[in-house]
């Protein structure tokens, strides 16, 4: 199953720890590096990651995992990074074929998450997000996190500011072609960010939620979160 993994951005609020946020090491292993181990523990064997950002510089870091791990890794540039990131998931359009998982290579996870979401039943042209319910949950960052208004079969609305809200997005996506139609419409809407294709889907009734059940996300998006993540990490829960 193919992974698509966006890598593309500055990663402006963690700067203190490093200049390239995909390489940025927990513990001694880089951010993305932790991603991809999971995801491919969650049974992806296929990954296309978008740079773009130092990209000359995580991209050699790549073939070097690629080699090391024997994990099929394919490039994908993005040379208009500093744009929203719907941005770089288009620019896998001509590269992927079929189904794939989409996730950020700073969003740490349970790789249960991608099992469960592998093993259930998708509708076709449609895209599911993976999402959390437990809107409380005091390891998520209410500044930054996207929320969401949804049942199991339809999303209302998504983004960072709305108010009325009862999930949470996990930045892991199931998708099908419908994403990247879904963000051509988006585009000429004016918005170039992911939210606003799933909320183009959302209005086709084409966007679709996963419940991931409580199971452990993080999105190492800054110091704090780094810290958290650390913790995590050494109590082998990431």
């Amino acid at each position: 199953m193919k992974c698509l993994i966006v890598a593309a951005g500055q990663g402006s609020r963690m700067r203190d720890k490093g200049e390239c946020k995909p390489l940025i090491e927990l513990d001694g292993i880089p951010i993305l590096e932790r991603v991809i181990l999971n995801a491919r523990t969650g049974g992806l064997d296929d990954f296309y990651i978008v740079t773009g950002f130092r990209g000359t510089k995580v991209r050699s870091f790549l073939d070097e995992l690629s080699d090391r791990e024997n994990i099929t890794i394919s490039h994908i540039i993005n040379d208009e990074w500093q744009r929203p990131n719907g941005l770089s998931v288009y620019a896998a359009k001509d590269h992927i074929e079929g189904p794939f998982i989409l996730t950020m290579c700073d969003h740490l996870f349970d790789p249960e998450i991608i099992k469960d979401v592998l093993s259930s039943d998708h509708d076709e042209d449609t895209v599911t997000l993976c999402v959390d319910y437990n809107i409380e949950n005091p390891v998520i960052d209410l500044e930054d996190v996207t929320r969401v208004n949804c049942t199991s079969k339809k999303i209302d609305n998504i983004g960072k500011v709305i108010r009325d809200y009862n999930a949470f997005d996990t930045g892991i996506f199931y998708c099908t072609s419908a994403m990247f139609d879904a963000l051509e419409q988006s585009f000429r809407e004016g918005d170039e960010s992911i939210s606003g294709a799933m909320n183009v889907l959302g209005a086709l009734n084409k966007a679709r939620t996963f419940d991931i059940k409580g199971r452990l996300w993080l999105d190492v998006d800054d110091p704090t979160a780094f810290g958290k993540a650390i913790v995590y990490v050494n109590e082998g829960k990431l």
